[in-house]
């Protein structure tokens, strides 16, 4: 397995939708690690967020890919998943209006969390994990 060539998704579920989310995770990519995390949406009771590394080099199955799923990063030692538009926004605002690759982001301040931009507006989701699925 290239771990290499490997992207980081999550999917935003309904705790009610998870397991069918799930199966169809598993359908349409290769997990990498075999493991597929679900965090808990501290701020909406009423959404799972689905986390998972899928390995690139394998088909996908684009039939099965889930509604509301979304590339993200990590930084590892916060455990903040972060979108591009979401880190450039928030250096954006934390540094004066200018978007400056060297600023250093306080990133113990979103230790935790999922960073995003949804519908234009800037999110920060504070999240536990509720479960780990070894596949």
């Amino acid at each position: 397995m290239n771990i290499n060539n490997s992207q980081l998704l999550i999917t935003f579920s309904s705790p009610t939708k998870v397991d069918s989310i799930i199966n169809n995770i598993i359908k349409a990519y290769s997990i990498n690690f075999n493991k597929i995390f679900l965090l808990n949406n501290l701020d909406n009771k009423n959404e799972i967020i689905i986390s998972y590394n899928i390995n690139l080099d394998n088909q996908i199955n684009d039939e099965y890919i889930p509604y509301n799923t979304i590339s993200v990063h990590r930084k590892k030692y916060t455990n903040t998943l972060y979108t591009i538009n979401a880190l450039n926004y928030l250096i954006s605002v934390l540094n004066d209006g200018k978007l400056d690759k060297n600023f250093s982001l306080p990133w113990e301040n979103y230790k935790n969390c999922i960073l995003i931009i949804n519908n234009s507006e800037f999110k920060k989701i504070n999240t536990s994990i509720y479960k780990i699925i070894s596949l």
